[in-house]
């Protein structure tokens, strides 16, 4: 089995363990999971910074991999997608402020919920960036990539062809249905009051990334 298969394979089977442990520590103490678990610099939240920077580094290699037989546009939006995901891991872990030590700035004590050098905790007026635009529109967003995406692309040829012309890395059905299995245990996990459930969400997230990103359904179009 070639290298990319047997990392894809890893990857998905990390999810899945993940996915297991969110449900089963859940089920068992409520506080472990959110105190531990899911906690503000715990397993998951690094988890999720490695794994978004990975996807970074990834559409990185991806762009530089293009170049030459895909269109500028193409080349452009793969660099700035890796740009989006490099701004994401360094936001999960407020730019190191909190492994390195460094005060956060006048502007972000005043104005950010946790006092943190980042942006997704910011409060404008009397809203919360997390609980607006990088709650349920990123959420809504994300599955509409990850489920719905996939299974136009199959059957729709104008999808197809934008999404090849752009270089839009296209899950497979293994990343759709991960997906929304994923969605389905986490939403319930948080209507039990279980505090911090979405974190694990974008852990899953930040993992599929580099697996869609690596093993795409249109991979001669976008590696």
């Amino acid at each position: 089995m070639p290298p990319l298969e047997n990392i894809d394979r890893a990857l998905m089977s990390i999810i899945i363990t993940v996915l297991m442990l969110t449900v089963g520590i859940s089920l068992w103490d409520k506080i472990y999971f959110a105190l531990k678990f899911a906690a503000e610099d715990g397993v998951v939240e690094y988890g999720t910074a490695i794994a978004l920077l990975i996807s970074s580094i990834v559409l990185i290699r991806n762009a530089l991999s293009i170049r030459g037989r895909a269109g500028t546009l193409a080349v452009a939006l793969t660099f700035f997608y890796a740009l989006l995901f490099f701004f994401a891991a360094g936001e999960e872990v407020s730019w190191g402020q909190r492994i390195f030590g460094w005060e956060s700035g006048e502007y972000f004590q005043e104005n950010n919920i946790q006092n943190e050098t980042n942006l997704h905790n910011i409060v404008v007026g009397d809203k919360q960036l997390t609980k607006t635009l990088f709650g349920p529109i990123l959420t809504v967003v994300l599955l509409l990539y990850l489920v719905v995406l996939p299974l136009l692309y199959q059957r729709l040829a104008w999808v197809q062809r934008i999404a090849d012309t752009l270089a839009v890395p296209v899950p497979g059905l293994r990343h759709a249905a991960t997906a929304l299995i994923g969605s389905i245990i986490v939403a319930v996990i948080d209507a039990f009051d279980v505090d911090r459930a979405w974190e694990v969400y974008e852990c899953v997230f930040a993992l599929l990334t580099v697996s869609i990103f690596l093993l795409p359904t249109n991979r001669d179009k976008v590696t």
